[in-house]
Formats: structure tokens, C-alpha cells, sequence
């Protein structure tokens, strides 16, 4: 018998992506949240029933709700469900139910997650294994953030946030990077690794790991299989010989315990995603994908959105939205805009998200935008957060260690700004977790609404 299950909070990325699995499952789902994304809209597209605002009558009838960690006790969905007797569970809760029976791969780390589990994911389904998977943000190849598949495997993108990667007991875990973050939920580094401590604990077959992280290689353990990947020598799956192509993205020799395997290719920009790609090539051989299968879907993958996905170009400005937040991303994005187009006027335009993260970052953040020729800084993206008087973008622009840094408070304003200031030939990148690739979608289309000689509002040929 179906169950009908409510989802509150059903357009964040975690908890569509568990919808959108239960509903092609069979199940009788609905889901609520305060307002529309780009997630709710993809499962109205599918079939599932979205209601928008927090009401007490929308659980009414629910077998089981599932809630966002984003939803507070003081819901007027949750405390309904709870008066009314119908079980409630988070995300963390859930996923072993949801996960149970299946083969499943978890993909974990501060860093990669999104483009690593997307790309294992893709290689499966071009291997034909049909696996289920839950993303946390949309495959531009695919269209979705999560599907279920009629094959054994489940990928998931494994999220450390309050732990919620504990509810998981993967039979195959890849932890790309290991660096702290998340300060609302692991106040102190010790904090963050113990939870991932926690997780390689819970792995049954095969743990894979970064060597060249000193975080993620220190998780090894000698009663667990693993196996590492790096550019580094010692690494059992390795990659040399690394040079941009003209996909924009990166070609590079595999090796496997130090026998060469082949050239692979992929369509994404930077070293980072190199490393993405060897840690999908070694989880996907363990799955018993031929090499040749695994590097013909690798030439063809798009990567996820929100990750260095090209928007368009206008005027010869080229604008990209990335979803970096955390100082090693920012770095990372950077060093990839960089080595991608390497004549370009290179301007930054980052959102800080949380005054938390901010806060404890902070000496790391001021000095990660040594690559752009410009760094505009926003306002705090809160988030879950309530304001914190002594952290603001203002005062973080002022300890930024950059010649042309500047403060703008509004979205619009910094828009307006780029405007007057972009030259051709610039490429203007976004470097947020929040609302701020609001900047860069305004730019191109006021850009291209001025009939600028030279728009082109498609694609680009570069990574996305």
C-alpha cells in the first residue's frame, strides 16, 4: 500500500531529492515550503503536489512526514504532525530507510561532493547500471538532482551538515577533502573530523580517500579496504601530465598502481576537478565499469549547477555562477577562471554566507582572492543565522588582502557597478551560496537588453 509522506521544506536541495526518489518509487507524496525554487518547480513538473506556506491543514491525512533541518520546532506543520500522532524524521533519520537494500555509494567532504557523487552517478547511468541517486544540486546532463533506478546501486551525496551522514551505512564512501566548516554544528577542526571519523566507521566495503588531503587520507584505516587517489606520487590512482583542452576543460593521464591506464578528458576547469574525476574513476572500477566505458562518459559531463556553470556572454563578458563559500573553493574557482582564460580581466563577486562560517574563516578568507583582478564584496548571506554586529561584508572587504576590493550592500547596486566597469574580454565570476549569482544573471541580461554588439545568451563553449 502507498504511503502518502508530506515533506516540509521540500524545496531545499537535500529534501526534494528524497521526494522526488520516494515519489518515482511509487509513493504517495506531497511536500510544502515558504517559498517557490527551482526545486519545487521541477517536482510540480514531475507530479508531486507543492504547497506554498506552512499550514497546519497540509499534514492532515500524512502517513509519515519527513522535515527539512532547515524547519524549526515551532512549524505550524510540525507541531501538528506531532500532535496529531504522525511520525516525523529528519533527513538524517530517513536516509537509512530510503537507502536500504541497495548497494549504496556515499560521497562525502567539504569540498567536490556535488560533482563527485554527480559524476559517478552519470558513469553508472551511461555504464547502463541504472542507479539511483540524490545530488545536492541539479546534473546539467540529467536535468534533476536525484532519480530512481532500477539497478542496485544508490549514489548520495553524503552532507556532514549536523551530521546527517551518519544516518547512512554506504557499502562504498568517498571523503574527497577534509577542512572545517559548518561552525554552527562543529564548533572547533577536532569537532568537524570526528563526525567524519563517525562516517568511515559506518563504511562496510571500501573507503577512497584523497591523499593529497592530509584530512581525508588521515581517515585510512588498516581494517578497512581503501584506496587513495591524488596527483602526488604514491597515490594508487593518479593522474599526470595534466593541460587545459579546448572543451575547457582539463586532459590528463590515469594511472593505477602506477600502470597507465589511458588519456582521460573531462569538460570541467582546475586541478580540483581533476582529483573529482579520479576519486569517480576509482569508485566506478570498483563497480566494475570498464576504464574506456568510465572515460567516454567523463568527456561528456557537464557537472552540476551552481558549479562553475558558464551563464552567457555579452559584449565579450563572459559571467559564471559558482557556488564557492569557503575559502579553499573560492581559491579553487579562482585558480580555475584563471588557468581557463588566462588574458581575461578576472572580477570576483562574493556573498559570504553565514556570519558563523565568516567569523571563524576569516583568516583564511581575507587571503583567497589572490587570482582575481577584482573582488567585489555583498552582504552576509544569514541563512539559519541571526545578524552578528561585529561580521559584515563591510568589514571583511577592509581586511581583504587585495589592490581593488570594494563593498557593495545591494544586489542591484553591485550590478550596476559591473556595468559601468567591465571591459570586453572580462570574465565576471560568482562566488556564492546564497542569492548573490543574482549579480551576474542581472549583468547578463541588462547587458543583453542594451542590444550590446556581440550578445550571445546561449552557452558558451566552456565548462558548466
Amino acid at each position: 500500500m502507498k504511503r502518502r509522506v508530506h515533506f516540509i521544506g521540500v524545496g531545499g536541495a537535500g529534501i526534494s531529492a528524497i521526494a522526488r526518489v520516494m515519489f518515482e518509487r511509487g509513493e504517495n507524496v506531497r511536500g510544502s515550503d515558504k517559498a517557490e525554487s527551482v526545486y519545487t518547480t521541477g517536482l510540480r513538473e514531475a507530479g508531486v503536489e507543492v504547497m506554498i506556506g506552512h499550514r497546519p491543514e497540509n499534514v492532515s491525512g500524512a502517513d509519515l512526514v519527513i522535515a527539512s533541518s532547515a524547519i524549526p520546532d515551532d512549524n505550524p506543520e510540525l507541531v501538528a504532525a506531532r500532535a496529531s500522532g504522525i511520525p516525523v524524521f529528519d533527513r538524517k533519520e530517513f536516509l537509512g530507510e530510503l537507502t536500504t537494500g541497495s548497494q549504496t555509494v556515499a560521497v562525502a567532504g567539504t569540498h567536490g561532493k556535488s560533482t563527485t557523487s554527480g559524476l559517478i552517478a552519470w558513469i553508472l547511468v551511461r555504464a547502463g547500471q541504472q542507479p539511483t541517486f540524490i545530488v545536492g544540486a541539479v546534473l546539467a546532463d540529467m536535468g534533476t538532482n536525484a532519480k530512481a533506478g532500477d539497478g542496485p546501486t544508490f549514489v548520495i551525496e553524503a552532507d556532514e551538515y549536523e551530521e546527517a551522514f551518519l544516518g547512512l551505512n554506504p557499502s562504498v564512501a568517498v571523503v574527497t577533502n577534509v577542512e572545517h566548516d559548518h561552525p554552527d554544528c562543529f564548533p572547533t577542526p577536532e569537532d568537524f573530523r570526528n563526525a567524519f571519523v563517525a562516517f568511515t566507521e559506518r563504511v562496510q566495503d571500501l573507503l577512497v580517500v584523497c591523499q593529497d588531503d592530509p584530512g581525508a587520507s588521515s581517515l585510512a584505516r588498516a581494517d578497512l579496504k581503501h584506496l587513495t587517489y591524488g596527483l602526488a606520487e604514491g597515490a594508487q590512482w593518479r593522474a599526470d601530465g595534466l593541460a587545459t583542452n579546448d572543451e575547457g576543460g582539463m586532459s590528463f593521464r590515469v594511472l593505477r598502481e602506477g600502470e597507465a591506464l589511458g588519456t582521460a578528458r573531462n569538460l570541467l576547469p582546475g586541478e580540483h576537478n581533476v582529483l573529482n574525476s579520479l576519486a569517480a574513476l576509482a569508485v566506478v572500477d570498483f563497480l566494475d565499469v570498464p576504464f574506456k566505458t568510465a572515460v567516454d562518459a567523463l568527456a561528456e559531463y557537464h557537472g552540476v549547477q551552481r558549479r562553475f556553470q558558464v551563464l552567457g556572454q555579452a559584449h565579450e563578458v563572459i559571467m559564471i555562477d559558482d557556488y564557492a563559500h569557503h575559502p579553499t573553493e573560492i581559491i579553487s574557482t579562482l585558480a580555475a577562471a584563471r588557468m581557463q582564460y588566462p588574458q581575461s580581466e578576472l572580477w570576483a563577486v562574493f556573498q559570504p554566507h553565514t556570519y558563523s562560517r565568516t567569523r571563524t574563516l576569516l583568516d583564511d578568507l581575507v587571503g583567497a582572492f589572490g587570482d582575481a583582478d577584482h573582488v567585489i564584496v555583498l552582504n552576509v548571506f544569514a541563512a539559519r543565522e541571526e545578524p552578528d554586529p561585529e561580521i559584515s561584508g563591510e568589514m571583511l572587504a577592509k581586511r581583504i588582502d587585495h589592490a581593488d576590493v570594494r563593498h557593495i550592500s545591494g544586489l542591484k547596486a553591485a550590478t550596476a557597478y559591473l556595468l559601468e566597469n567591465v571591459t570586453p574580454r572580462s570574465v565576471v565570476v560568482s562566488l556564492s551560496a546564497g542569492d548573490g549569482n543574482q549579480v551576474v544573471l542581472d549583468l547578463l541580461d541588462e547587458m543583453q537588453s542594451r542590444g550590446m554588439e556581440g550578445d550571445d545568451g546561449g552557452e558558451q563553449k566552456a565548462p558548466v
